[in-house]
Order: C-alpha cells, then structure tokens, then sequence
C-alpha cells in the first residue's frame, strides 16, 4: 500500500521534480548507496537513467579491477523503478532472473545506461490488460566513457496488476 502511495505522488509531480526525487531515492536508498553506484541522471519522462560505478578502494578486487558483484549490484532495481513509474498503473514488479557475462575487466569508471521505450511500455500494458501479468527482459551494458563494453546484465522481470497480484497471492 505504502509503494502505490509512493508512486502516486510520484506521478502528481512535475516532471523535473519526479526525476530529481527518483534519483534522490536511489542515491540515498541504503542497499543502492552500498553498491558504490550513484545514478547520475534522470529524463524527464522516467525513460532513461545512467548510473555511474567508480572506481575505488571499495568497489575494487583483490587483482584491482571493479568487483563483479557490484557490477551486477548497480542494474539491480532500476528497470523495475522505470516500470512501476512508466506503466501509469498499480503493478508489482520483481526479479525473475538475471544473467551477467563479463567481457573484459573494468579498472576504470564503469556507466550503465538503462532505456524503457514506449514500445515496451506499451507492449507491457496490452500484456497486463489481457493476462494482468508477463515477464519483461531488458539488457544493460556496462561501459567505459569511450563505449567499450566491459559487462553486460541481463534481468528478466515478473509484472503484474497489483490487485490481480493480491488476489493470486492470497488464493494460494
């Protein structure tokens, strides 16, 4: 109840501020902060978010390159903060699967670079007025400032109208 609170307000503000706020709330949120990631920007529309990783004596290994599991840590949450926000509707969206490959070591600033078009949103709102849930799968790239590819997440997302969730929560 308290998330759907949340997102309401969040769509009752100006676009700048629902930005800003949202990168506050990733920035500031205690699991995200941990990570060493730090969301660096923000569209207007919810569409488009860039978090940076640095490299630094906590985000890095034991041979000096940033660890993986941060790496991985960063792209959890973001396309499921995009949906909840995107989608214009009370849904619950959570982890199914994620899958990392590494291509190569990264001992320098990483970026990731998170995009949830109107298409996808689109196809997902006519999957949930039909099914009222799918999955969703989005690809992530970890990249140096000159686009070099060091990581690629891919996370599949489990999406539901919230009352429909409920009710197939509680039948079970």
């Amino acid at each position: 109840m308290a998330r759907s609170r949340r997102m309401e307000l969040l769509r009752r503000l100006p676009p700048r501020w629902r930005s800003r706020l949202l990168q506050l709330g990733f920035n500031w949120h205690p699991a995200f902060r941990a990570t060493g990631g730090r969301v660096q920007r923000v569209s207007a529309d919810l569409q488009h978010i860039v978090v940076r990783l640095p490299l630094r004596r906590r985000t890095r290994n034991i041979v000096g390159s940033l660890y993986g599991g941060f790496l991985f840590a960063i792209t959890d949450g973001v396309h499921a903060a995009m949906l909840m926000a995107g989608l214009n509707r009370p849904v619950v969206v959570w982890d199914k699967a994620a899958q990392i490959r590494y291509r190569r070591p990264g001992y320098q600033t990483l970026y990731a670079d998170f995009r949830v078009s109107l298409q996808e949103l689109d196809g997902i709102r006519r999957q949930l007025d039909q099914h009222h849930e799918t999955e969703a799968t989005f690809t992530v790239e970890l990249k140096d400032p000159q686009g070099l590819v060091y990581t690629i997440v891919e996370r599949t997302l489990y999406i539901a109208d919230a009352d429909f969730y409920r009710q197939k929560s509680t039948s079970r």
